[in-house]
């Protein structure tokens, strides 16, 4: 899997941070709810525009960076 078609970079959006799919929640984001403690089932569920391949795609891109 490759996180280059769902991570987008722009520096006018949310201060040039990662986000998903050209939306408003970051990576950080995604990954703050995941260190909190809830499942990629529960973000889905609280944010039905995202799906569990975008999920993957943060801790992939996380990964590659060493932000994690």
């Amino acid at each position: 899997m490759s996180d280059r078609n769902i991570i987008t970079i722009k520096p006018d959006k949310r201060g040039g941070k990662p986000c998903i799919r050209q939306m408003r929640i970051t990576v950080y984001d995604i990954l703050g709810w995941l260190a909190a403690g809830m499942s990629q089932a529960e973000i889905v569920d609280d944010f039905p525009e995202l799906t569990e391949t975008d999920i993957r795609a943060c801790l992939e891109f996380a990964a590659d960076r060493d932000i994690v």
